[in-house]
């Protein structure tokens, strides 16, 4: 009895330590495998999410520029426009370019989009102040007139502060 006891443990022990050994080798593997397929995976998504999120921040970069006072004004502004219909057509100007650009939130970081919104909000709120300082039967060129007067007081446009603030996310995302 004792002797058939010694004969299944000088079997089992073995065969014990050659099952742990195995399973801990083939555990080991997988895990090494799925860990080289997660960072296959996150190299691969880096590579197509990569060029989408700079195309978004290109465009948004160009959104900027294009409701910068001066090309906004050089875009917008015809001979004969008074300042209430400048003011009108900035202002449908920059949010229309704003709702053709929304969509570019989704491949920026929270903290740029809302860079973005407030570099929009404040360009209006520029706008809106120097066409309240002018009498209502102002002309357009009047208005520009303050307008660039008012940008140039200013240390950076909110454009400019925007696409600054954009730029350094993107040099760090590179």
């Amino acid at each position: 009895m004792m002797e058939t006891l010694s004969d299944i443990l000088k079997m089992t022990i073995p065969a014990l330590i050659v099952f742990f050994t195995a399973w801990i080798i083939l555990r080991n593997m997988i895990k090494n495998d799925q860990d080289k397929r997660r960072q296959e995976l996150i190299l691969q998504n880096s590579r197509t999410v990569t060029p989408i999120k700079l195309q978004a921040y290109e465009r948004i970069i160009l959104f900027l520029e294009r409701i910068s006072l001066e090309s906004l004004l050089v875009r917008v502004s015809s001979p004969g426009m008074t300042a209430p219909q400048l003011h009108t057509v900035m202002l449908n100007t920059i949010r229309s370019e704003f709702e053709h650009n929304l969509s570019q939130q989704i491949y920026m970081s929270p903290q740029a989009w809302e860079v973005v919104r407030n570099a929009r909000s404040n360009m209006i709120k520029i706008i809106n102040s120097e066409v309240e300082k002018l009498p209502v039967d102002s002309s357009g060129m009047a208005l520009s007139k303050r307008l660039l007067e008012r940008i140039m007081e200013l240390e950076k446009e909110p454009t400019r502060v925007a696409i600054d603030y954009i730029k350094n996310e993107i040099a760090i995302m590179i």
